[in-house]
């Protein structure tokens, strides 16, 4: 159950949950319109509220105040102003989040954790054993927990410790699956992203230590990028030089995967991290598709990856190939020289609709002379594009 009054909200935290969870089942209340809940409200057949702090006459801190007096309330997540955070945990939240700056990933993972607490399993529970419990015991046997980073249906990611060296790496465990005569198929399928990446030796592409497959789980060891990831530093604000040379580096790694036959698909800079020196990292190859790119892309009709970074071809799920990686690309360049997404609507089908039909987007006068490489890349058709990534870097 969502409670705020304000409808944007409501239908972003909505947003949220069903992109994770498709078949949750969501109550959007509006205090406001609705009228206040009576004090007998005890939360029944919620497994968790959300409460924003933006009710109308009344304060949050009230309202959280007079739920939790309820035997048996939900547990409950609560959208607030950074300085009521001490107020709001003091009286029994489970969860605070600012109301500003809501992480997708973060909200997830603390959503997961509040289900168990009404003792309900997660399809993303906990992928270590005795993770409540008993400590923190790991599934994959050499790596000491840090702590959990991310969670997605099928698995989960960690910031780990590796034993033999004591350097903290990145590992990604395949969710636990039933004893079924596709478990090892569907771990094959997840190895399989990651390696050809494995094989790679490319400075700007993140480095994969260790791909393993169990009876019960597939888990993959890569690189700790502890800079971020470019989404932040956009939101930071980037100078042109800076822009220029991320630019230069995700090419670099994009042409090294395209040559082996790797279609990114889903580029966009919660996947582009950077390392405490400042250099890039490519990330994420969840969606990226092994083909030969000479050779359409199969079983076209499907789309996948993220509306604000997609290519025409691509959000009408028609064929794509390495050209649809370098729109995705101009699509980045022009966000970090600006700080703004080019082409934004309020639905996903309004975004597409933007990326096949609106005039390409301009630059301000003082980053003219990236006008013509980004027209390029942003060029409607793939025949008008760079053909192959290289291209992009003759013309930096």
């Amino acid at each position: 159950m969502i409670i705020d009054s304000q409808a944007d909200f409501r239908s972003l935290l909505m947003h949220h949950v069903t992109t994770h969870w498709p078949d949750a089942t969501i109550l959007a209340y509006d205090p406001v319109e609705a009228g206040q809940l009576s004090d007998g409200f005890a939360g029944a057949d919620n497994d968790i509220v959300l409460l924003g702090n933006k009710l109308g006459e009344y304060e949050g801190l009230d309202v959280l105040t007079r739920f939790r007096t309820q035997e048996r309330f939900p547990p409950i997540g609560y959208f607030g102003d950074e300085d009521e955070r001490t107020s709001i945990e003091a009286a029994g939240a489970a969860a605070f989040f600012p109301r500003e700056k809501i992480r997708h990933d973060a909200l997830i993972v603390r959503l997961s954790d509040m289900l168990e607490m009404r003792g309900r399993r997660a399809s993303t529970g906990s992928l270590f054993v005795g993770d409540r419990a008993i400590g923190i015991q790991p599934l994959i046997r050499g790596y000491r927990f840090i702590r959990k980073l991310a969670v997605s249906g099928h698995s989960a990611v960690y910031l780990c410790e590796r034993d033999s060296d004591g350097i903290k790496v990145v590992l990604k465990v395949m969710q636990q699956v039933s004893d079924t005569t596709d478990a090892i198929g569907a771990f094959d399928r997840f190895l399989q992203e990651y390696e050809l990446i494995a094989e790679l030796d490319h400075p700007n592409i993140v480095h994969i230590y260790d791909l393993g497959v169990a009876d019960d789980h597939a888990h993959i060891v890569m690189e700790y990028l502890g800079g971020g990831d470019l989404k932040r530093r956009i939101r930071d604000g980037i100078d042109e030089a800076d822009a220029v040379s991320y630019l230069r580096q995700i090419a670099s790694a994009l042409g090294e995967i395209h040559k082996v036959g790797v279609l990114h698909r889903d580029l966009k800079p919660g996947n582009i991290m950077l390392r405490d020196d400042g250099s890039i990292g490519l990330i994420d190859f969840g969606l990226a598709k092994r083909l030969r790119l000479k050779m359409a892309l199969t079983g076209s009709g499907e789309i996948f990856g993220t509306p604000y970074y997609m290519s025409p071809e691509q959000g009408h799920g028609d064929a794509v190939d390495a050209r649809s990686d370098i729109y995705s690309l101009g699509i980045i360049f022009y966000e970090m020289l600006t700080g703004e997404k080019p082409f934004q609507a309020d639905t996903a089908m309004g975004i597409i609709y933007k990326h096949a039909k609106a005039r390409l987007p301009k630059l301000p006068v003082t980053h003219a002379k990236h006008q013509r490489l980004l027209d390029s890349m942003l060029a409607k058709q793939p025949a008008d594009r760079p053909q192959i990534v290289d291209q992009v870097l003759d013309a930096l």
